[in-house]
C-alpha cells in the first residue's frame, strides 16, 4: 500500500480503488485502457456528444480530458523521477476543456490518441527505476511520489470510464 503522504488527500480514491487489486502499476495501466478501448470504441456518435446535464462534459469532452490529465501527470513524474526538486503549478482542467474543441474531434483519433499517450505511460513507468519511484516532488502544492502518478492515471481513467456508463450509457 502507498502511504497516503504521497499523494494529495483529493486522490485518495483514485489510486486505492487501483492498488487494493495487488497488480504492478504496468498492469493497471494495460488493463484499464484495454477496458477503456472496450468500453468506448463503439459508441454512436449521438452518444460521443451526449452530456447528462447542462454544463457537463460531452462523452469527447470526457475522453479529452482524461488524455490531457495523463500528460501533465506523466510530464511530474518525469520531473519526479529525475529528481528535480522545482513545485510544479497545478493545471485547470475547465479551461484545458475550454479551450479544445473536442466536440469536433473525430471519435477514431481521439480514442487512437488515448490508446498512444497511454501506451507512453506505460513505456516511462517501465523505464523507473524502484528508487526513482519512491521520489516525490510537488504539484499543486502538494507532495507526491512518482508510483502513486502511476496508479493515478489508471484510477483517473476508470473513474471517468465508471461515471460514462453511470450517467451516459
Amino acid at each position: 500500500m502507498i502511504p497516503e503522504n504521497e499523494y494529495a488527500p483529493y486522490y485518495k480514491n483514485y489510486i486505492q480503488q487501483i492498488e487494493k487489486n495487488g497488480k504492478s502499476i504496468v498492469a493497471n495501466l494495460e488493463i484499464s485502457q484495454k477496458e477503456f478501448e472496450e468500453s468506448l470504441s463503439e459508441l454512436s456518435e449521438e452518444k460521443q456528444l451526449y452530456a447528462y446535464e447542462p454544463g457537463k462534459w460531452t462523452v469527447k469532452e470526457v475522453v479529452q480530458h482524461v488524455i490531457d490529465t495523463e500528460r501533465v501527470f506523466c510530464y511530474r513524474a518525469l520531473r519526479f523521477a529525475r529528481n528535480d526538486k522545482t513545485a510544479l503549478p497545478g493545471f485547470d482542467q475547465d479551461l484545458f476543456v475550454a479551450n479544445v474543441d473536442a466536440n469536433a474531434r473525430n471519435w477514431t483519433d481521439l480514442l487512437a490518441e488515448m490508446a498512444i499517450v497511454r501506451q507512453g505511460t506505460i513505456l516511462l513507468f517501465k523505464s523507473f527505476s524502484e528508487e526513482a519511484l519512491l521520489r516525490i516532488g510537488e504539484g499543486s502544492g502538494k507532495n507526491m511520489s512518482v508510483r502513486a502518478i502511476g496508479f493515478l492515471c489508471s484510477g483517473h481513467q476508470m473513474h471517468h470510464l465508471k461515471v460514462l456508463k453511470e450517467r451516459y450509457f
